[in-house]
């Protein structure tokens, strides 16, 4: 997973609690899940869409109040999916603390700094299965994404379509002109994500140890707006 989440892909993420892709996801914010990040050049001019709908029967849908039980579940059962990838998962949340944070991920996306989703199948009304964020951390005219996965629902294509979908929201913004997806090397169902997606990797950096999984080192990949016909 990148991080998503708490500061996710991924993130991405991160913001509220958790999201990444099927593995730990790339991207993922790295602080506690749900909790916004900051934004080092101001807000996000416009909003993404609330609610979308890519193919495959998946919807990403801005979290909200009325599914932190459905959330906090999610993050409880995946502690030791998510753990090696993401700081936040190191302990379990309480429903108290998803609900803060929750509130913590409204006002960040009303304030245009971050943007966290939920995600669900159609299949499975009411579920929670991961999370996905586009969080304005990375500087000027670009947004990161943030994601996970539920470990039930890996190796099914969400991540990839999930982040496809809000790639082009990103990219629907006035002002963004990059959308990134961080991982680290070792994490490498989160970098075939970016693969899968046209990403290129522009660089590997020194990073912080977060997390059991991490190796010290960060990728970054780059998809830059297509050029207008």
């Amino acid at each position: 997973m990148n991080h998503v989440m708490p500061p996710p892909c991924g993130a991405a993420s991160g913001p509220l609690p958790p999201s990444a892709p099927g593995a730990p996801a790339p991207g993922a914010p790295t602080s506690a899940p749900g909790a916004p990040t900051s934004a080092p050049d101001g807000p996000t001019p416009g909003r993404p869409p609330e609610l979308l709908r890519p193919a495959g029967g998946i919807t990403l849908s801005r979290r909200s109040p009325d599914r932190s039980l459905a959330l906090n579940a999610a993050v409880r059962a995946n502690l030791d999916h998510l753990r090696p990838w993401l700081e936040w998962a190191a302990e379990a949340p309480t429903v108290a603390r998803t609900a803060e944070l929750t509130e913590a991920g409204m006002a960040a996306w009303d304030a245009g700094t971050d943007f966290i989703y939920l995600v669900g199948l159609d299949a499975e009304p009411g579920r929670v299965i991961g999370s996905f964020g586009l969080h304005r951390r990375i500087g000027p005219g670009a947004l990161e994404i943030g994601y996970w996965v539920g470990t039930d629902h890996v190796g099914r294509g969400i991540a990839t379509t999930a982040a496809r979908a809000l790639t082009g929201a990103a990219f629907a913004l006035p002002g963004i002109d990059r959308v990134e997806i961080h991982c680290d090397p070792a994490n490498t169902a989160s970098a075939a994500v970016a693969r899968r997606l046209g990403f290129r990797l522009d660089r590997t950096v020194d990073a912080p140890v977060r997390a059991p999984g991490e190796t010290g080192r960060k990728q970054i990949w780059i998809q830059e707006r297509p050029p207008t016909p």
